[in-house]
């Protein structure tokens, strides 16, 4: 994520609940909801908002032991290791490219029938008054509408792989409390049921918007794998092209140019659909942009960056305005520290470091910053690729500043002596000045 921040992936996990609840195998649940608290109400107000509170307290249960046991199992350490994994990567993308042909309806992802009748007749043998009994009830409905939710929780499970055990404790509340919070209201209140529009072929559209907002996030995992065994295929003009594809075909099913096997004949294009392709189009002209050379903004840190290759010792765009990067071998910078009686700079970066690529098109690019920055020796230092190398950079790391955070800025004076370090994203230019100014 972008300048990603515990607070930014909470409100993206808001809206990930949100967007769950239009799908199609969510929203039939209403009247089975209102239905059942309807035949099982309790006498007292009082009790009834306790037993609709346990009903959400189970959907919510469910969302946050899946988010919390990646995190126990793999652990925070862990979970970086695996997010910046070529081959974890590849499967990312596979799981996302699924998630699109289910939601295309080229399949249907479903728990096993016998695992889920059971499940039912078990909980509905439980009384109502029963505490177990409702949060069962609760985890029943949450099983059952895996077939729609699970592309939105394995979106924020992969995003929450590249941060540590908080991510999918966060990201799963967040998620989970808007999911079943609409639940919670119509449990208390059956009478809704009425007033809440069918189910019908608009969901449908819905999915397959979604599924090609799917294969647009699947590209970020597949160059990921690209960066870490430098193929330069997926490379940031590809990516992008790709993205603005998507986008351009979303707008086309919108306006009812194409139609999928499962969806319903359409009509006159109504005026939402024409907006909502409005909005798209303008996304994916925004993103030729990029294509252009221009930055992006926040999502440049999606991207991979304009010079993926990275196996070179010295890098520079234009030597006459940009002192050069030496790549991954600090020895190197160190000599010619030495030689030259600048101090250095250490990025401490990552090929899947997504707020270092934020970084690098939005705060270093600054002209201010950027001709700060010749006043050091400028070392770049991978620690997420495949190879020795890159472990031993992220144990120099480790060792010496404590930590394997990525993006990590570290200033030394030409001995090699530590001045001071920054560790993850600022949007304060100013800020990152004052941190530069520390090297006199």
């Amino acid at each position: 994520m972008p300048t990603v921040s515990i607070f930014h992936y909470f409100w993206l996990s808001l809206g990930m609940g949100a967007l769950s609840l239009l799908t199609p195998c969510v929203f039939p649940m209403v009247p089975i909801t209102v239905s059942f608290f309807a035949n099982h109400s309790a006498r007292t107000r009082g009790g009834a908002i306790k037993v609709a509170a346990l009903y959400g307290l189970g959907i919510m249960f469910t969302f946050v032991a899946l988010g919390m046991s990646l995190a126990v199992i793999c652990g925070a350490a862990g979970i970086n290791k695996l997010a910046s994994n070529p081959w974890v990567n590849l499967l990312i993308t596979a799981i996302f490219i699924g998630f699109a042909l289910s939601l295309f309806g080229v399949f249907f992802l479903q728990l096993p029938s016998g695992f889920m009748n059971r499940l039912n007749r078990v909980a509905t043998e439980k009384q109502e008054g029963s505490v177990a009994g409702t949060m069962l009830m609760g985890l029943t409905f949450s099983l059952t509408s895996f077939t729609c939710t699970a592309p939105f929780v394995g979106t924020l499970l992969v995003l929450a792989s590249q941060g540590n055990w908080r991510w999918p404790l966060v990201g799963m509340t967040g998620f989970s409390f808007v999911f079943a919070l609409p639940f919670f209201l119509l449990a208390l209140v059956p009478q809704l049921m009425t007033q809440m529009p069918r189910a019908g072929g608009w969901m449908n559209s819905v999915k397959v918007v979604m599924g090609f907002l799917e294969i647009a996030a699947a590209m970020k995992f597949l160059s990921n794998a690209d960066l870490i065994w430098h193929w330069n295929v997926f490379t940031r003009t590809t990516v992008l092209c790709i993205w603005t594809g998507c986008l351009l075909m979303i707008v086309a099913y919108l306006l009812g140019w194409f139609r999928l096997d499962h969806d319903s004949e359409v009509g006159a294009v109504s005026g939402l659909r024409v907006t909502l392709a409005l909005i798209f189009l303008a996304g994916a002209i925004w993103l030729s942009n990029g294509l252009a050379g221009h930055t992006l903004g926040d999502i440049d840190a999606f991207l991979p960056p304009a010079e993926a290759g990275a196996d070179v010792r010295v890098q520079s765009v234009n030597k006459s305005v940009e002192s050069p990067w030496i790549l991954n071998d600090m020895q190197t910078g160190l000599k010619e520290a030495k030689a030259q009686g600048k101090p250095i700079f250490i990025d401490f970066t990552g090929y899947t470091c997504t707020n270092c690529r934020w970084m690098e098109a939005n705060i270093f690019s600054k002209p201010a910053i950027a001709r700060d920055l010749n006043r050091f020796v400028k070392v770049r230092l991978y620690t997420d690729g495949d190879g020795e190398v890159y472990t031993s950079q992220q144990d120099y790391e480790n060792k010496h500043f404590g930590t394997v955070a990525l993006p990590l800025y570290a200033l030394l004076d030409s001995s090699g002596n530590t001045i001071g370090t920054s560790a993850g994203v600022t949007r304060d230019v100013n800020a990152f000045a004052g941190f530069l100014n520390k090297a006199k």
